[in-house]
């Protein structure tokens, strides 16, 4: 009962938390109702497959996946582009299709010539803690939006959903620090049930959204059509594959010294299976049409919250979803999900992702050259989160990957000190010695 209502709990975590990626992308590209639930479908369902792949033979840690906020960036993007460098929509999209399969080979390829264990070397602790800081920081604007009730054609802050948020994540942060084990442990699921109820009593929102149509469905492969290889986009995804390995690695470090901390067997970091398998995850999302999927630094938040270590909990979860991908109507259930309910109890487990910062941050010795990386790289990476999309109307697609994403500019210029200032240090050690 216990591995079951875990494997319940993070499924929950895992659906509202990657459910707004697909209908988001759906609006973008003007899909209609039917097209829109088949992209969640097959989103969900390549997501499920991402997980069970990952905990089986790659990473083999509890990490869930999620679609790629980079490959989300992209598919915007190219909505908007569509008219300039295709015939329409569609095309556009068996465009996407295509750069996923050929980010999936470049996956395949570092991970052969074993680039991958070379890149990890770059996370160090100091590294790993700005990655989170700048996710938490990025994130913080959707938060607080979808908590005051903005968002899905609302434009103004609605009070009684913003004090029904406030009311939810108090009660979130209670029952995670409950005295009982049993409370404790299942307060996400717990705040999610209570949550969506009380938002239902108080007609605070739509619900529920009716569904019609077939009872069981298979996901479609190449819903949109035959892969086009469009050279202007496999450069993109070439590139776009070197941050996702960023994200991939910040992921596993991050997830498996939490794993550490609450005392869960060491377990080795398989950089290179995770890079194996993640090709194969890029691939699935090309031929099902769906989101391509990299491994979600939340995880870490989520088990250093509900303390839930075991990964048979995680596998279980992820053949849930599976399952549930082929099942419409209770997709159609998920998806229905408020936002401000997701949105609140959500908070709690990112709010807890800033300590694990500052404990990422506690394990480097030197603090002074610690510091300046730390003040360069968030400088850079919160400021540029300031500057307005359409500043990058005129920039290349290539370039508006990093320019326009604050949490991968701060950690490439993170790499870049922390490196510069290890390399100086040993110089300067050396020449002392000398």
């Amino acid at each position: 009962m216990k591995t079951f209502l875990s494997a319940i709990q993070w499924m929950a975590f895992i659906i509202a938390g990657s459910i707004v990626a697909p209908i988001a992308i759906a609006d973008v590209f003007h899909l209609n109702e039917i097209q829109t639930t088949g992209l969640v479908q097959r989103t969900m369902f390549v997501l499920g497959i991402s997980s069970l792949l990952q905990a089986l033979i790659g990473h083999r840690l509890p990490i869930n996946e999620g679609p790629a906020g980079l490959w989300w960036g992209v598919f915007t993007i190219y909505a908007g582009l569509s008219t300039a460098l295709f015939t329409s929509n569609i095309e556009t999209l068996q465009a996407l299709e295509g750069a996923m399969i050929v980010s999936g080979v470049v996956f395949f390829l570092l991970s052969f010539f074993k680039l991958i264990d070379k890149l990890a070397k770059l996370f160090t602790p100091v590294v790993s803690g700005i990655y989170l800081l700048l996710l938490v920081i990025q994130l913080s604007g959707s938060f607080l939006k979808g908590m005051m009730g903005i968002g899905r054609g609302n434009c103004e802050v609605n009070l009684s959903v913003a004090l029904f948020s406030l009311f939810l994540v108090a009660l979130t942060f209670y029952l995670t620090r409950h005295r009982l084990k049993l409370i404790s442990q299942y307060a996400i699921l717990i705040s999610l049930g209570t949550g969506w109820l009380l938002f239902s009593l108080l007609d605070l929102g739509e619900t529920f959204h009716r569904y019609e149509g077939p009872v069981f469905a298979f996901p479609d492969v190449l819903a949109f059509g035959t892969p086009i290889y469009d050279s202007g986009l496999m450069v993109t995804s070439v590139f776009i594959t070197f941050l996702l390995i960023t994200n991939m690695l910040a992921s596993i470090r991050v997830t498996g010294q939490v794993l550490n901390d609450l005392g869960a067997d060491n377990r080795e970091y398989r950089y290179r299976a995770s890079g194996y398998t993640a090709g194969i995850n890029q691939i699935l999302g090309g031929l099902f049409s769906a989101i391509g999927s990299v491994p979600i630094s939340g995880a870490a938040g989520f088990i250093a919250t509900t303390r839930i270590t075991k990964l048979l909990p995680f596998i279980i979860s992820s053949l849930f979803i599976i399952g549930a991908s082929f099942l419409p109507q209770v997709m159609s259930v998920f998806a229905a999900l408020p936002a401000p309910v997701g949105y609140s109890v959500t908070f709690v487990i990112f709010a807890n992702m800033i300590g694990i910062a500052f404990s990422e941050f506690d394990r480097e010795n030197d603090k002074h050259r610690t510091r300046a990386v730390i003040g360069t790289s968030l400088f850079a990476g919160v400021g540029s989160m300031f500057v307005p999309a359409e500043a990058f109307s005129h920039v290349p697609p290539i370039m508006v990957s990093i320019l326009n994403n604050g949490l991968i500019l701060g950690t490439l210029i993170a790499v870049i000190t922390d490196q510069f200032s290890l390399a100086r240090k040993r110089k300067m050690q050396t020449f002392k010695e000398a």
